[in-house]
C-alpha cells in the first residue's frame, strides 16, 4: 500500500510534465469491470446483512496493485535503462528461487530462521508457518499459484531461447525452473498445478515447431536432462543424509512416495479436497452468494450460524468460494475481468501471447484447488510500455531475424 501511494505520486508527476500516462481505455474498461465486481460484492454483503467485504472492494484492491507494479517498474527501467517483458520475467524468477532458497535455507540454519521471524508477522501465506517450510512473503498455496505462474514464464522462455542466440542461458532457467518444483512443491503442493500445465506446454510447443527449432530444442532437451539427472542424485543425497529435508521431501511429493511404496497415488490434501466440494443448497445463493468469503465464525462478531473448520461451509475451493460470496454473477464478472486482463496483454505483448493465455487457464485451473488471484502477476505487465518492450525485442533479435 505504501509503494502505490509512491505510485500514484509519480503518476501524477509525469502527467504534470505532460508525459504519457497509463491511464487508457484498457486501465478504464478494466476499471470498469472491477467496479462491477466490487458492485456485485457489495450487494451481496448487503443483502445478506454481512460484514466481508473482501470483493466488495476489488477496485480498490486493483488500483493499489497497479499503482505498486508501476513503481516496481519504473524502478527496473531506471536502473536498465529499459523495460521488456522478458526483463519483468527475470525478475520474477529470481525473486521466487530466493524466496524457496531462503525457505530452505531456514531448515538448515536456525539462526537464520529466527532473524527471518523476527519481522514476519502473524501466520498465513505472508508469514510464519509451523508445519511447513516457508520464505519471505511465500507460503501455503498462495506461494504455490505463483510459483506455478514462474515456471510457466521459465518454459516460455527457453522455447524463445531455443531460437534466438540466447541459448547459453538455458542452463540457468533450467537450473531455476527445478529449484522451484522441488522446492516451492516442499512449500506449497500446489505447485504441481504449474509443473503439470508448464510440462504441457513445453510439450504442445515443441510439437508443433518441432520442424522450425530442431537443434535449438535439441539443446535445451540435453540440458533439460543433464540437469535433472544432477537433481535426483542431490535429492537421493539430501534424503538419506538429512532427516528434515527427507520429511520435507516426502510432504512436497507425498503422491510419489506413495505410488513407489504402496502402489496407489495418495495425497491427504487431496482427500480434503474431495470432502471441499460442497455446492449451494438454494437458489438465492446460486445467484448472489451468501456475503462470506472468510469464515465468518471467526471474523464476524455478530455471525450465530454453525461453525465450520477452514473457511466458509469448509470449503476451499475458489470456484465454490467465490459462488458463496457473491453468487455465480459474481463469479461470471470476476471469470470475464481476468480474460480482459489477460487479452489486453496479449494484444499489447503479440510475441508473448501463448504465455499469457497458458497463465489464464493456469488460473482457472488452480481454482479447482484453491481460491487465488494472480492479478498482482498481471499488473507488472499492465505497467509496461508496449512501445519500449518492441524496441527492446528487435535489439534481441538475431540478425538473420531482422535483416
Amino acid at each position: 500500500m505504501a509503494m502505490a501511494g509512491i505510485g500514484l505520486v509519480i503518476l501524477i508527476i509525469q502527467l504534470a510534465r505532460g508525459r504519457k500516462s497509463i491511464i487508457d481505455r484498457d486501465f478504464f474498461q478494466l476499471s470498469l469491470i472491477a467496479g462491477l465486481i466490487s458492485l456485485i460484492g457489495f450487494f451481496a454483503v448487503t443483502w445478506n446483512d454481512t460484514y466481508d467485504y473482501t470483493y466488495a472492494t476489488y477496485i480498490v484492491s486493483m488500483w493499489v496493485w497497479l499503482s505498486g507494479a508501476y513503481v516496481v517498474i519504473q524502478a527496473i527501467t531506471k536502473l536498465h535503462g529499459h523495460i521488456s517483458v522478458e526483463l519483468v520475467c527475470n525478475y520474477l524468477i529470481v525473486v521466487c528461487v530466493a524466496q524457496c532458497l531462503i525457505a530452505f535455507a531456514m531448515t538448515q540454519y536456525p539462526p537464520l530462521k529466527n532473524f527471518v521471524d523476527s519481522f514476519l508477522g502473524s501466520t498465513g501465506f505472508m508469514g510464519k508457518m509451523e508445519d511447513r517450510m516457508y520464505g519471505i512473503g511465500a507460503s501455503l498455496d498462495v506461494a504455490g499459484s505463483r510459483f506455478s505462474v514462474i515456471l510457466v514464464m521459465i518454459i516460455s522462455l527457453l522455447l524463445k531461447f531455443s531460437v534466438l542466440d540466447k541459448k547459453k542461458y538455458i542452463g540457468l532457467y533450467l537450473v531455476a525452473f527445478f529449484v522451484i518444483v522441488i522446492i516451492g512443491n516442499m512449500m506449497s503442493r500446489t505447485t504441481t498445478v504449474g509443473v503439470i500445465v508448464a510440462l504441457a506446454y513445453l510439450f504442445f510447443v515443441s510439437r508443433i515447431y518441432t520442424f522450425r527449432i530442431d537443434s535449438g530444442m535439441r539443446q535445451m532437451l540435453g540440458w533439460f536432462v543433464g540437469i535433472l539427472c544432477a537433481v535426483i542424485l542431490l535429492v537421493v543425497y539430501g534424503y538419506y543424509t538429512n532427516p528434515g529435508f527427507q520429511a520435507n521431501l516426502r510432504f512436497g511429493f507425498e503422491g510419489f512416495f506413495s505410488l513407489v511404496e504402496k502402489g496407489r497415488w495418495e495425497v491427504h490434501s487431496n482427500e480434503i479436497l474431495q470432502n471441499m466440494y460442497v455446492f449451494p443448497d438454494n437458489l438465492k445463493t446460486w445467484f448472489i452468494g451468501d456475503g462470506y468469503f472468510d469464515n465468518p465464525y471467526y471474523a464476524d462478531p455478530y455471525y450465530t450460524g454453525p461453525k465450520w473448520g477452514g473457511f466458509y461451509k469448509g470449503t476451499d475451493v475458489g470456484y465454490l468460494r467465490f459462488i458463496f460470496y457473491f453468487g455465480l454473477m459474481g463469479l461470471i464478472a470476476f471469470c470475464f475481468f481476468m480474460c480482459k486482463v489477460t487479452k489486453v496483454c496479449m494484444n499489447r505483448f503479440a510475441s508473448y501471447r501463448s504465455l499469457f493465455g497458458v497463465i489464464l487457464l493456469l488460473n482457472f485451473a488452480v481454482w479447482f484447488k484453491v481460491s487465488s488471484d494472480i492479478f498482482l502477476v498481471f499488473a507488472l505487465f499492465l505497467c509496461i510500455n508496449e512501445e519500449d518492450n518492441q524496441i527492446e525485442e528487435q535489439k534481441s533479435l538475431p540478425e538473420k531475424f531482422t535483416s
